[in-house]
């Protein structure tokens, strides 16, 4: 018999969407932008495998991130639901997780201040303190849903944190 999944308490979901920094003209926002989901932890956390399955099993992670919002629909990003596992995401370290982001958002040249100092605030600290950090790695072509596609980038971090007792899911994409 399997124990209950752990319940995770969405917290917040602050929303960096870079159409709201002024770019050089040299550069470009690209539509890009950054989710997060905060969660806290249930008091007595179980190992990461089990936190990450009860993400996966929460309402919020059922976001197709195309402006629909949250949705009881089997998708997540560009992907169906049912192909997702906590097998799916892989540990990465603090400076593995940090050049996703870093990467991602300076692809079309530099990014403005304000906005490298919001990332920074909300994705780059939280990913220094996490005491484990997840990646979702490649999926098969055919996990895809029919409108997957709309999304060219799409990288997942998820960032637990024991001593603030957080979770936090982190979505870089682009519409």
């Amino acid at each position: 018999m399997h124990a209950a999944p752990p319940v995770l308490v969405h917290l917040d979901s602050p929303f960096i969407n870079f159409r709201d920094f002024k770019f050089a003209e040299s550069s470009a926002h690209g539509y890009r932008w950054i989710d997060l989901k905060r969660f806290r932890l249930p008091s007595a956390a179980p190992e990461d495998h089990a936190l990450l399955a009860a993400l996966i099993a929460h309402p919020q992670f059922r976001d197709t991130y195309d402006g629909s919002g949250v949705l009881d629909w089997p998708r997540h990003g560009q992907w169906r639901l049912d192909r997702i596992t906590p097998d799916a995401y892989r540990r990465v370290d603090a400076a593995a997780a940090g050049a996703v982001i870093r990467t991602w958002a300076d692809q079309h040249g530099p990014v403005p201040q304000a906005l490298t100092q919001r990332i920074q605030e909300q994705v780059h600290s939280p990913i220094t303190t996490a005491t484990s950090t997840y990646l979702l790695g490649p999926l098969p072509e055919d996990a895809r849903h029919d409108y997957g596609p709309v999304h060219i980038d799409f990288h997942e971090l998820i960032l637990i944190d024991r001593p603030a007792k957080t979770l936090t899911l982190v979505v870089a994409a682009d519409d």
